[in-house]
């Protein structure tokens, strides 16, 4: 009797020790290696279960001081560890959101191969863009060393069938080959058996505007192409005034869709870069004259209530009731599931709709985030992306610190 009560005791026990394994298990791999922190701030983590961070090192002790970096030790409960993070501390950052939608014009750095097909000649078919190794979303840079930045000049350097040499991004590599041009019995004409496209435009919207560089932030996702999905390497582009004039309503299944039209000949600013968590670059004056507003570092984000700013009609930005339901960390880009509550906004338009990626997602007076992409079978649902990502990347790429 005494051997069956020890073992009883014993995997009570256990059980109770095991009982916390669980959780830290779960911040430890859920919970993000670094964090902002406002200088004269603590770290501070909105979490299910209480999280305090204790100092392993000050800004003082850091090896590089300028850097104002520390590290700190998470620990559940104030007791048991779970991760030691980097805590970087900086000014508080002051950004304007926008929730306008914007036209995009952008010329390519090269051109994209969007489609390989064959070509009839007197020998039968024949497939030379496959042949030479090319694929769809391929970036074709220059041709006989030369830069090549039109489907034009492309063409005219084929025209001739003469063997091109070809120099080719693909997945951030750069590769040399061979295309030799074949004689087509239908065009009667040399081809290469591949369409190409240099430029692309459309409808976005802008998530915020930086009043002390005149930067802005917008889709908060890349701009791609429509045939390959691949993200557009950019040249040069610009940002243009755009009014809505309606919208198709998203429904389970189909996407809906931003209507609208450019509406000024001038732009109103410049791109800069075509990033993994939006697109970039200057205004040439404030989208508006509402005042700057703090930006949230991801671990302030909280589920629940939030607004997000977004054109609908026209050209003024509107006010719409969310959701806030989950947060993630662990994603690149899709850190939040936001959910569509406003009955206008679900009225006009069934939700998320194309052309709304940007529009900025404020909570508590903070900028937190952006919308970025709709569930397609549930419409009113989508993904939203932490402001502090876009910003961060789009310091980094221009070069600003």
């Amino acid at each position: 009797m005494k051997q069956k009560c020890k073992k009883w005791l014993s995997c009570i026990a256990a059980a109770l020790l095991m009982q916390p394994i669980v959780p830290m298990l779960f911040y430890a791999g859920t919970l993000p290696d670094e964090y902002y922190v406002r200088d004269g701030q603590t770290l501070t983590i909105s979490s299910a279960l209480p999280i305090t961070a204790h100092p392993v090192t000050s800004i003082a002790e850091a090896s590089a001081p300028a850097s104002q970096t520390a590290q700190a030790s998470l620990r559940l409960f104030g007791i048991l560890p779970i991760k030691t993070v980097e805590i970087q501390k900086t000014d508080e950052i002051l950004l304007v959101p926008c929730g306008q939608a914007f036209g995009i014009r952008m010329l390519m750095d090269g051109i994209m191969v969007v489609e390989i097909g064959e070509v009839k000649t007197e020998n039968g078919i024949c497939r030379p863009a496959a042949d030479a190794g090319l694929r769809e979303g391929d970036i074709i840079r220059t041709v006989g060393g030369k830069p090549i930045d039109s489907t034009e000049s492309f063409r005219s350097a084929a025209c001739t069938g003469a063997p091109l040499q070809l120099s080719v991004l693909r997945e951030d590599k750069v590769f040399e080959t061979q295309l030799t041009p074949v004689f087509s019995v239908q065009q009667e004409c040399w081809q290469t058996g591949i369409w190409v496209r240099d430029s692309t435009a459309g409808i976005g919207t802008l998530t915020y505007y930086e009043p002390s560089t005149g930067c802005f932030g917008g889709l908060g996702h890349p701009i791609c192409d429509p045939d390959t999905g691949k993200r557009i390497p950019l040249a040069k582009g610009e940002a243009d005034s755009v009014t809505i004039s309606g919208a198709r309503r998203g429904q389970p299944g189909v996407p809906g869709q931003l209507r609208g039209y450019f509406s000024t000949k001038e732009p109103i600013g410049t791109l800069s870069c075509n990033e993994r968590c939006g697109l970039f670059g200057t205004l040439s004056q404030p989208p508006s004259d509402a005042p700057a507003i703090p930006m949230a570092f991801k671990q302030e984000i909280t589920t629940g209530e939030a607004v997000i700013l977004s054109t609908v009609t026209g050209d003024t930005p509107q006010v719409f009731s969310i959701e806030i339901e989950s947060i993630d960390y662990t994603s690149d880009t899709q850190n939040m599931v936001i959910e569509v509550t406003d009955e206008a906004l679900l009225r006009t338009t069934g939700g998320i709709v194309q052309g709304m990626s940007g529009s900025p997602i404020l909570q508590d007076g903070r900028l937190v985030g952006a919308v970025t992409h709709v569930f397609v079978g549930e419409p009113s649902k989508g993904y939203g992306i932490f402001a502090e990502t876009m910003y961060e990347v789009s310091r980094s790429t221009s070069g600003i610190q």
